[in-house]
């Protein structure tokens, strides 16, 4: 019993030094996310946003080191599939209804218009598939979230992960800051702009600056707004898995068209919309996702190669480009017409 006993501390004990270095080196990129916020300037930036940044300058200038691989690994795949699980605690059905069915429909067709002009529209140019797919996905769900979630089923290299990211960080923070300045041109009261904003916008944190920088009401409208289009996260990746199964020559070796991760997110929504969830729970929640995500990013980060994102060229970045201004255009005129 002492010698098996034994050699399972043993199994444990090199798994735990296996993965602890390069978690503590994600946690570092991490912290060093969080702190620049307080910089003037940075603070207009999510501190997911800022760990990408962290961990490409740190893997690129010093290098990442073969015995971190493994945490970095871990920080990749584990914590942002939990982070996107609870994501789920940010959302209840009563929240969606509350922008009315016309809301939901026109947050639902800018998605879905979205998704489809941006697939289309880099097939034409000669954007790689997976990689246009996690363009679409950012722009017209939830920005790095939704590129992250949509990446489990297609399996993109990490450099299209990060090109993805970084490509839909510089057009939704033009969007927060042009956006709000552009709603008294537009003739925008601020039930529309919010609805605007929360339907267009890409990440939720620039929503919200963009919603509260036009009024209390604009704001609450857009994040609800865009809170029900990160509820569609779960319906879209469950459509790529199907697509990647009915694309793959062998049935058996296709990916699951609804991996465990959007099933647990819809289970979380469902929870959160019929049980009260006490403030302090729910704060919790947020501040962990968000710690979670930023380590998730901080991870890719650091496994990204400037030279393999410059070997991209910027056909990728001006889909992401004419995306912005599709689903800002598009949602726009059901805002104001529909």
């Amino acid at each position: 019993m002492s010698a098996e006993f034994a050699q399972r501390r043993n199994s444990l004990n090199s798994v735990w030094i296996g993965i602890v270095p390069g978690i503590v080196l994600v946690a570092m990129m991490s912290g060093v996310a969080f702190s620049a916020r307080n910089v003037s300037g940075f603070a207009l930036f999510s501190p997911m946003i800022l760990a990408v940044v962290a961990g490409m300058i740190y893997s690129n200038v010093l290098g990442t080191p073969a015995h971190a691989r493994a945490g970095i690994a871990f920080s990749q795949r584990r914590l942002l599939r939990f982070a996107i699980v609870l994501l789920g605690f940010q959302l209840t059905l009563g929240q969606v209804v509350s922008i009315g069915a016309g809301g939901v429909g026109i947050v639902a067709l800018t998605l879905g218009s979205t998704f489809l002009f941006t697939i289309t529209l880099g097939r034409l140019i000669g954007v790689d598939a997976k990689l246009a797919q996690l363009i679409a996905a950012g722009t017209s769900i939830c920005g790095a979230s939704a590129i992250v979630a949509t990446n489990i089923v297609t399996d993109a290299r990490d450099e299209d992960v990060t090109y993805a990211v970084a490509s839909i960080t510089l057009f939704g923070t033009v969007a927060m800051l042009g956006f709000p300045l552009l709603a008294p041109l537009l003739g925008l009261d601020q039930h529309a702009f919010g609805l605007w904003a929360g339907a267009s916008i890409h990440e939720v944190a620039q929503v919200i600056g963009a919603g509260f920088q036009n009024g209390t009401q604009s704001g609450e409208i857009a994040t609800v707004a865009k809170l029900t289009r990160v509820a569609m996260l779960a319906p879209m990746v469950i459509a790529l898995g199907l697509m990647a199964r009915r694309k793959s020559s062998n049935q058996s070796a296709a990916r699951p068209p609804m991996p465990w991760f959007v099933a647990a997110f819809v289970a979380v929504v469902a929870l959160n919309s019929l049980v009260t969830v006490p403030p302090e729970v729910k704060s919790a929640m947020a501040l962990a996702t968000t710690i979670m995500l930023t380590m998730g990013l901080a991870a890719m980060g650091l496994q990204a190669d400037i030279s393999q994102l410059r070997s991209r060229g910027l056909r990728p970045l001006a889909l992401a480009f004419l995306a912005f201004l599709f689903v800002g255009c598009f949602s726009l005129m059901l805002v104001k017409f529909v």
